[in-house]
């Protein structure tokens, strides 16, 4: 890897896309502390100091500090993430847009209606994420005057919306001209510029910093590995390829394979499942106080418990299935074999097909969802261990957990982003006749 690494540097195009690269990380970085107008310092400041280890927590090491800092690209990239995600699940059920994507070009299209439908995306995050905030701060608007000012309220959204598609523009601008693909490496720049801060506060908060400093590099590690195994993971269907005689020519007769990735869907059931916990203790906000309220507060409002934890793995395996399901319903396998002249032994082509791949898929994905639903619960486990070792230990929902230092979507994600990364430079060595370097 490092060999790869350095040889890159060789080459003056690569070179220049590397530099590049990080030019453009430079430039995010100095958006990312750039504030939205209008913000209270001390409300939001005095929210992170209570939330700094729940869904505030999370979502701000996925921006790379830019909501503790409310800038005006605290959305990220994740408009058009969502964005994505929705016309994924549409084209299968709209016609038109299923016929479009088989269409030459179609693609592009889609890609096109996807920055679309990534700006209402934004402007509807930048208000739910302000309303969310102030929920949490118990009344205190971290924008005072939002919602009753409408100058002021058009001005924060124009800027958070706008703060939104100018990092997806840099997302593409890495992908056109640099190294990897851009949108995840601009989340990936995110992550590991906010793990040092994270670290630091962990170990001057806590009153066991070595033991969380033990604990975290333990967790670190061996979810790393067990990512890289799952995330490589692949079950192989065999594919024969049936023989074609054109004049004297003989062609097909190829045998091959569809490779099933145990867990396709990557961190995406994660962001799913945590936005869709956090909704009890938000709604519930908005009636009178009472034993109901105080209850659901208690478990969902602050993020911990069994019953939280429990409804958190189930939210996860479930979204994963789903999203599987949606995504091999897109890549319409069985009529691609069909039309090919492809299919599989033992398997009659078409609908028996399709279900014979839906149904290895499942049992393939059971394993993804069960390994994301474990990464999803580590910090509940962490919170349970710590508080049979140091009882008096505040742990629940802090920045003390060594478990929320790196949250598992955010390992995942650096996992892949590094290793989509080293084989696109690997691929652009062998192109230029490096393959000598790769070994």
């Amino acid at each position: 890897m490092i060999q790869a690494i350095t040889n890159s540097f060789r080459l003056p195009d690569i070179r220049n896309k590397l530099i590049f690269t990080g030019l453009i990380l430079i430039v995010y970085q100095f958006a990312a502390h750039v504030p939205v107008v209008g913000v209270d310092r001390g409300a939001l400041d005095a929210l992170f100091q209570g939330q700094s280890g729940g869904l505030l927590g999370v979502l701000n090491l996925l921006s790379g500090g830019a909501l503790q800092n409310f800038s005006v690209i605290a959305n990220g990239v994740y408009p058009y993430i969502t964005a994505s995600i929705i016309l994924q699940v549409l084209i299968p059920v709209i016609p038109r847009l299923e016929a479009l994507s088989k269409e030459p070009g179609g693609r592009e299209k889609i890609e096109m209606y996807t920055y679309y439908l990534a700006i209402p995306m934004a402007v509807l995050q930048s208000v739910s994420q302000i309303q969310i905030f102030n929920s949490m701060g118990g009344g205190q608007s971290i924008i005072p005057g939002f919602g009753s000012d409408f100058l002021l309220s058009a001005t924060v959204i124009i800027q958070m919306t706008a703060g939104s598609m100018f990092a997806i523009w840099l997302g593409s601008l890495i992908t056109e001209q640099g190294i990897g693909n851009g949108l995840s490496i601009i989340i990936f720049a995110g992550i590991a510029a906010r793990a040092p801060q994270s670290i630091a506060t962990m170990l001057g908060t806590s009153t066991q910093p070595l033991f969380n400093l033990i604990v975290f590099i333990l967790i670190t590690v061996v979810t790393i590995v067990v990512v890289v195994i799952i995330q490589e993971g692949v079950r192989r269907i065999p594919v024969q390829y049936g023989k074609r005689v054109r004049g004297r020519k003989q062609y097909g007769g190829a045998s091959t394979h569809i490779p099933l990735k145990v867990n396709p869907t990557g961190m995406i059931p994660l962001i799913f499942a945590q936005s869709i916990i956090t909704f009890p203790a938000l709604i519930v906000n908005l009636f009178p106080d009472g034993n109901m309220k105080t209850l659901i507060n208690d478990t969902f409002g602050s993020q911990q418990g069994f019953v939280y934890w429990s409804t958190y793995f189930a939210l996860v395996v479930g979204f994963t299935f789903i999203y599987s399901d949606i995504m091999v319903g897109n890549q319409n396998l069985a009529e691609n074999l069909q039309r090919n002249g492809g299919f599989i032994p033992g398997i009659r082509p078409g609908r028996k097909t399709q279900e014979y791949i839906l149904k290895v898929t499942r049992r393939v994905t059971l394993v993804g969802a069960l390994f994301l639903g474990i990464i999803a619960i580590v910090p509940g486990v962490v919170e349970f261990i710590y508080r049979l070792l140091f009882p008096n230990e505040v742990i629940a929902g802090s920045a003390n957990n060594p478990a929320l230092v790196l949250t598992g979507s955010a390992l995942i994600i650096v996992v892949g982003v590094v290793v989509d990364t080293l084989r696109q430079l690997e691929a652009q060595l062998v192109m230029r006749n490096y393959d000598r370097f790769i070994r």
